[in-house]
C-alpha cells in the first residue's frame, strides 16, 4: 500500500527510515549494531508504538548476529544486555517491553540451540512479529471504518499510520480503511508541538495515500472543531491501562478535553500489545520527559531564553471518562472499558 517502508530488514542489517528528516528528505538509516539501532530508537528516527516495537525485536536480532561467534555462554550474555540495552530506549511505549519479552521467550526455549540456530530463531520471530504488526493493524482499520462516514472531517494528533507501524497504521488506518470503501475523508492534522510529528509526519503521509489534509498549529484545534466542524477526533496511543486511560503524544489530553467541549466523539486506535492490564489507572503509566533543547532550541534556533526552564514531558494521559470508543484488531469497546479491555488482553495483551 505505502510507497514507502518505515522499517525492513535486509541483507543482515535493519533499514529504517529517518523520521527526524521528514519531509524534506526521504533519507534511510541502516543498522548493523544494537547500539545503532538502540540509539535510532532513542532519537526518533523510528517512532511509533508498533513500530518501536518491530524494531526493538530487529535489534535483539542484531545483538545476536554480533555476538555470533563467541562462547555459548557469553553469547547468551551478550543476548541479556542486548534486550536491556534496547529496554531503556523509551519508556513509554508498552509495545517495545512487549516484543522483547517475546524475545526473550525464545532465547530461553531455545536453551539447547547453538548460536546459529538461535540467531536464525530470533530472526523467524522478530519478522513474524513484523508481519503481524501489519496484519492487526489492517484488520483494526477495518472495523474502525465502520465509524466513519463518507465526507467525515477528521482532526489527528501526532503521528499513527504507516510512519509509525510496520506498515498501515492505527489511527489513520481507519481512515485508509475508509477510503478504500470509497469514503470521501478530510483530515485536520494538529502540528504536535515540539517535534511537529503531525505537520512533519501525518501530513506528508497523508499526501502520499492521496487523503486531503490540512496542517494546523495545535493551538487552532478548538476553533476548528467549531468552524470546519469535526465530526471525530481519531489518535493512537502508546500504553493503555486497564480502565482505559490512554498515554499518547503530549497534546492528546487537551485535544479530548476540547471534543468533549464540542460534543466531538474521541477515538483510539491501538492494537492489544498497546494494553497494560497490569496497570489498573494512567496515574500509573511512566511518562517519558525529553531534552529541554527539543522545546528551547527546536529544529536549531533558539525560541526561548538561556537559562529559562523548560518542561518537556513526551506523553500525557487521557482518562477513561473522555474516550468515546477503543478500536482494536479484536473489535470496538465502548465505556466501561474495563470488561472489554479485560477480555481482549487475554488474547495477548502485554500485561
Amino acid at each position: 500500500m505505502s510507497a514507502f517502508q518505515t522499517l525492513v530488514w535486509r541483507n543482515q542489517a535493519l533499514v529504517l527510515l529517518d523520521q527526524t528528516r521528514l519531509p524534506g528528505e526521504v533519507v534511510y538509516l541502516e543498522c548493523r549494531q544494537v547500539e545503532t539501532a538502540a540509539q535510532a530508537i532513542e532519537e526518533l528516527v523510528v517512532r511509533g508504538a508498533p513500530a518501536i516495537g518491530v524494531a526493538a525485536a530487529y535489534g535483539v536480532v542484531l545483538g545476536a548476529l554480533e555476538a555470533l561467534e563467541q562462547e555459548r555462554t557469553l553469547f547468551r550474555r551478550h543476548l541479556q544486555e542486548t534486550v536491556a540495552r534496547l529496554a531503556r530506549t523509551r519508556p513509554t511505549a508498552v509495545n517495545l517491553f512487549w516484543a522483547l519479552k517475546q524475545m526473550e521467550e525464545v532465547i530461553a526455549a531455545g536453551d539447547g540451540l547453538d548460536n546459529r540456530q538461535l540467531s536464525d530463531c530470533l530472526l523467524a520471530k522478530a519478522k513474524a512479529i513484523h508481519a503481524e504488526d501489519e496484519a492487526i493493524c489492517r484488520r483494526l482499520g477495518q472495523h474502525g471504518a465502520e465509524l466513519l462516514r463518507d465526507g467525515f472531517k477528521i482532526l489527528t494528533h501526532c503521528n499513527a499510520g504507516s510512519l509509525a507501524t510496520a506498515g498501515y497504521g492505527t489511527a489513520l488506518g481507519l481512515i485508509y480503511a475508509a477510503q478504500a470503501q470509497g469514503k470521501r475523508i478530510e483530515v485536520f492534522a494538529d502540528e504536535t508541538r515540539p517535534l511537529l510529528q503531525g505537520s512533519r509526519l501525518t501530513a506528508w503521509e497523508l499526501q502520499q495515500q492521496g487523503v486531503a489534509v490540512t496542517v494546523i498549529c495545535d493551538n487552532m484545534a478548538a476553533v476548528v472543531m467549531r468552524q470546519a466542524p469535526i465530526d471525530c477526533v481519531i489518535v493512537g496511543a502508546d500504553r493503555i491501562a486497564a480502565n482505559g486511560d490512554v498515554a499518547n503524544k503530549i497534546g492528546t489530553y487537551g485535544v479530548a478535553v476540547l471534543a468533549r467541549a464540542h460534543q466531538i466523539p474521541f477515538y483510539v486506535a491501538a492494537p492489544i500489545s498497546t494494553l497494560d492490564l497490569s496497570l489498573a489507572q494512567g496515574a500509573q503509566i511512566p511518562i517519558e520527559e525529553r531534552r529541554p533543547e527539543e522545546v528551547s532550541q527546536g529544529f536549531g534556533r533558539t525560541t526561548a531564553p538561556a537559562g529559562v526552564g523548560i518542561y518537556n514531558p513526551a506523553f500525557d494521559v487521557t482518562p477513561s471518562e473522555l474516550v468515546t470508543a477503543i478500536i482494536s484488531e479484536q473489535g470496538i469497546a465502548r465505556p466501561p472499558f474495563a470488561a472489554a479491555l479485560s477480555q481482549w488482553g487475554g488474547r495477548g495483551s502485554a500485561g
